[in-house]
């Protein structure tokens, strides 16, 4: 058994950038602790180097995408793919609870997920409502409710202040993707 107890919902939001970043600083820290940590990434399906480090750590800690490889964009109604992928994530979040794979749960862009109307508000709130004791929920992204938020220990809203994406520059290896 872990050491953290009965565990919290803590929230990244905002539309600023370091969310994942966030997210991954503490399922790093707690693979450091010899916690299991499970993430799973909504809406992403492109190769990031989370991915290439985690290797090096998968006893601790894993990724699992279930997103394109390419960038999802909003659409109304959202894309059939989309929506199939965002699916599987959730099924595969409900999953890991259900089975306590991990202390750590990181659902990673869920947030994105239900503003872009690929899962829905309500069955966010069910995986927080539905969240073992003992297990720390981490949840990401853009346009987290009031309802999330209220249903969270923890929000933490990142707020762009100032971004070189603005000057032109791309996501950079290493940095930003």
């Amino acid at each position: 058994m872990n050491e953290i107890g009965a565990g919290y919902i803590h929230i990244y939001t905002g539309d600023g950038k370091g969310k994942t970043t966030a997210a991954l600083g503490l399922a790093l820290r707690a693979a450091g602790h010899g916690m299991k940590t499970c993430v799973v990434q909504f809406m992403k399906g492109q190769h990031y180097g989370e991915l290439d480090a985690v290797k090096h750590l998968s006893a601790f800690l894993n990724i699992e995408q279930f997103g394109s490889p390419f960038f999802c964009s909003f659409t109304d109604p959202p894309d059939e793919a989309d929506v199939r992928r965002a699916r599987a994530g959730l099924g595969r979040v409900r999953e890991l609870m259900e089975a306590g794979s991990c202390d750590v749960l990181v659902a990673d862009e869920i947030i994105t997920a239900s503003l872009f109307k690929l899962i829905s508000e309500t069955e966010v709130l069910e995986i927080m409502a539905a969240k073992p004791g003992g297990l720390e929920l981490i949840l990401t992204g853009r346009g987290a409710t009031e309802a999330m938020i209220e249903a969270a220990d923890l929000v933490t809203e990142m707020r762009e202040i100032k971004h070189y994406y603005t000057k032109g520059v791309q996501a950079r290896p290493g940095i930003e993707s």
